[in-house]
């Protein structure tokens, strides 16, 4: 394994220079073109390109964007429902998606070439989202994201569309809390609504973590999302560029630490994670014994030499911070000691103090305006 990545420093020495990424790859990260910040009145396209939504969860989700000041559609298919294998009549026992391939990818890319609509928000995750991917015209999604991109917003599942948006299109995507899920509850937590906010309409987002499995500071565009999701799409056409140069964020759900091991290992065995800035990890809500799974990501991940902040509130948690996958991001990881080590913050600095034992930054576009 290669460590260290562009501008990267660990606690203990300085990093090495950035490695080679998948065969045939080499170079710094790309700058990837960032998403048009949304405005009151703005239309958003609700779509499912999972599993279905619940019809009253939805409509709680989409009352709570209309709040907002967005003005919120439900795609054609969002509450449609059909089995994974041949359509016929539809078994609950069954999983379930959001209808057939075809339909949800024609959903996602009607709202994304729609120019009425500003912003196309996945409803859920579950699962599906890989299964559009080779039904959609490509040519004419980058056609559409030729001006300011519009924002793709979603998380867990939608992890598949945020990585192929990102090799594809060469766009910044939001990973967050969507309409059926957290943001259906009765009470969203005022954090993960704030969050929400600055990142569809523009303001700096900063996630402080809990502990630092190793100290340092890295900078570079942010890259990630579910893990279980990015492993599935190594060696696709869709996979995200290596992470070279770039901070790597992953968390998941209900999966076991060995799980979790499996795809850690194959992503630094096929490369993926040489020349990595550093790597920030959400949450990982139902996957074991906390103690272990720090354990397995000193193991892991610490050889990388580079900073590792684990306990971001982003993910399956209660509490659901969003990230602009691909734009610049800044990663501090601080123990006891390096935290103590630290000059206190001047008065006159304009950003915010980092949270100590540190924190994940994304700063807001110039103007926070499309």
């Amino acid at each position: 394994m290669k460590s260290g990545g562009a501008r990267a420093g660990a606690a203990d020495g300085p990093p090495a220079a950035p490695g080679t990424g998948m065969p045939g790859d080499r170079g710094r990260a790309r700058e990837a073109r960032r998403y048009g910040r949304l405005r009151p009145g703005d239309r958003v396209a609700v779509i499912a390109p999972s599993g279905p939504a619940e019809p009253a969860r939805l409509e709680a989700g989409c009352a709570l964007l209309r709040d907002l000041g967005l003005d919120a559609v439900v795609g054609k298919h969002a509450l449609d429902r059909v089995n994974l294998g041949a359509p016929g009549p539809v078994r609950e026992d069954w999983h379930r998606l959001a209808g057939g391939d075809a339909d949800r990818a024609a959903d996602l890319q009607s709202a994304w070439c729609d120019p009425r609509v500003r912003g196309v928000i996945c409803a859920r995750g579950g699962y599906g989202a890989t299964r559009v991917l080779d039904h959609l015209d490509w040519d004419a999604l980058a056609s559409a994201a030729s001006g300011a991109p519009k924002v793709l917003h979603g998380s867990s599942d939608i992890t598949a569309l945020h990585a192929a948006f990102g090799t594809r299109l060469g766009v910044t995507t939001s990973f967050g809390p969507m309409p059926a899920g957290l943001l259906a509850d009765d009470e969203p937590d005022a954090a993960t609504l704030a969050a929400l906010r600055a990142a569809l309409f523009g303001g700096p987002v900063t996630l402080p973590g809990t502990h630092a499995l190793r100290p340092g500071r890295a900078e570079g565009p942010l890259t990630g999302g579910t893990l279980s999701l990015l492993a599935a799409l190594a060696g696709t056409p869709y996979a995200p560029p290596p992470a070279a140069g770039r901070i790597v964020f992953l968390e998941d759900v209900t999966e076991a630490p060995y799980r979790i091991d499996r795809m850690l290992v194959q992503l630094l065995q096929s490369g993926w994670f040489d020349g990595a800035a550093g790597v920030a990890l959400g949450t990982w809500r139902d996957c074991g014994d906390p103690a272990e799974l720090d354990a397995l990501f000193a193991a892991r991940l610490g050889p990388l030499g580079v900073p590792v902040l684990a306990g971001l509130p982003a993910g399956h948690g209660p509490r659901q911070l969003t990230l602009e996958l691909g734009a610049p991001a800044v990663l501090t990881a601080s123990t006891a000691s390096t935290a103590a080590a630290e000059s206190p913050q001047s008065p006159q600095d304009p950003h915010p103090a980092v949270p100590e034992p540190g924190a994940l930054t994304l700063e807001a576009p110039p103007g926070g305006a499309r």
